[in-house]
């Protein structure tokens, strides 16, 4: 295969793996990435386009491929105003799936999580649920949406209150079984792969949830 694929968040903790699996991939020719700023260091396999993504109307020329992997999201804590905290992970997300649809890319795949609920009294959860809602509505014949627990893996910037909840995570494990399998930690590692995965299987619209996202890493 000759694919191309477009990465938005390539420089978070999920879309940097995605990113380094896809430059690997001998089925993608051409890898686009959308973002803020430049990442250094990459071969000619790879088209960067800079700016603010949160106006991605802006590149909707460019916004041509077989795949879109959207990686976006933020953090309270990273951004307090709520108004563009649903800018980011509403907007964003569902911008790229009406410029997918419009640029007839056939496939598309966005992580969310868990809880993820339109009704939801919670903030982050109810953003997260409208974020689904709205990109299911623009009917993307191949549409994968991902919904982690909290994510795992090495993050380059430290943050503190995380990786304590991430280690008391990590202590109870052992206790999430049945009902609370869900609630265990979603290793980033394992949501690129389960994104690589559905980008390349038969599967169409489909909403994979936390403790599925392993068990499609493992099947192949």
């Amino acid at each position: 295969m000759n694919k191309t694929a477009i990465i938005l968040g390539a420089t978070g903790l999920t879309g940097s793996i995605l990113l380094e699996k896809l430059l690997n991939d001998h089925r993608y020719k051409s890898i686009k990435l959308f973002s803020r700023k430049p990442i250094d260091g990459l071969p000619q396999k790879v088209e960067q386009f800079i700016g603010d993504i949160i106006a991605l109307e802006q590149f909707k020329k460019d916004f041509t491929a077989d795949e879109v992997f959207c990686c976006i999201g933020t953090t309270a804590k990273k951004t307090p105003d709520k108004q563009r905290y649903k800018k980011i992970d509403f907007g964003i997300p569902v911008t790229a799936a009406k410029l997918a649809k419009a640029n007839k890319i056939p496939s598309y795949l966005v992580i969310s999580s868990l809880g993820a609920n339109a009704n939801s009294p919670i903030f982050y959860n109810k953003v997260k649920g409208e974020m689904e809602q709205a990109v299911l509505l623009e009917e993307i014949k191949k549409t994968h949406i991902l919904q982690p627990s909290i994510i795992g893996g090495h993050r380059k910037e430290t943050r503190i209150g995380e990786k304590i909840g991430l280690i008391v995570l990590q202590l109870l494990q052992p206790l999430f079984f049945g009902s609370f399998k869900k609630y265990r930690i979603t290793e980033a590692e394992d949501i690129a792969q389960a994104m690589i995965q559905l980008a390349n299987s038969k599967f169409e619209k489909q909403i994979i949830t936390s403790e599925k996202i392993k068990e499609i890493t493992t099947k192949n």
